[in-house]
């Protein structure tokens, strides 16, 4: 049986850098996504106020209500991110708290996550992509285990590595690949 369903996969992006190497990253598994899966990259998430009850509900900011509704549209979350001091940027840990919220029915419950990225140190993110998955998953998201691509930049451009670019790549692919389980009732 064929679909002709697309996957959509809604990428978070840890840095808010214009040139920023995670930033080329997730442009590049938007532009070399397969067939059948379109990879957005949610923008803005910079111009999100800080998470806070008072901000939250019938008048949420536009720029919270447009990264919800980028999520909630997506089938996949992907957050493509560097590493800040050992753990993941402010700017995605406070995207991840606007997308859990209302408790329990936020835009992120029972979507497919996944993190991934580079740094310029040798730990390629290691931290700041356990703390993501880790807030990911008390959000609700559902993390997908195996996925574990930790780019330490140190040497170079991983977009010029073949190797770095099918880890990348494979990455993507298993994400769109997770099965969610069905809720037993």
């Amino acid at each position: 049986m064929t679909t002709d369903k697309q996957t959509r996969v809604a990428v978070l992006l840890g840095s808010t850098r214009a040139g920023s190497l995670n930033r080329r990253i997730a442009e590049h598994l938007r532009d070399h996504a397969p067939a059948g899966v379109t990879v957005d990259v949610v923008e803005g998430l910079d111009d999100v106020p800080f998470y806070t009850e008072e901000l939250d509900g019938e008048t949420a900011p536009a720029s919270a209500s447009a990264l919800r509704q980028a999520v909630a549209s997506a089938d996949r979350v992907l957050a493509v991110t560097p590493e800040y001091n050992g753990t993941m940027p402010a700017v995605l840990n406070n995207a991840i708290d606007w997308l859990s919220r209302p408790y329990g029915q936020g835009a992120i419950v029972g979507k497919p996550f996944a993190a991934i990225g580079a740094t310029p140190t040798p730990y390629g993110g290691k931290w700041s992509h356990e703390h993501a998955r880790h807030s990911a998953t008390i959000a609700g998201a559902v993390v997908v285990d195996g996925i574990v691509v930790d780019v330490a930049a140190l040497e170079g451009d991983p977009l010029a590595d073949e190797a770095s670019v099918q880890r990348l790549l494979g990455a993507l692919d298993d994400l769109v690949a997770h099965q969610v389980e069905a809720a037993v009732a």
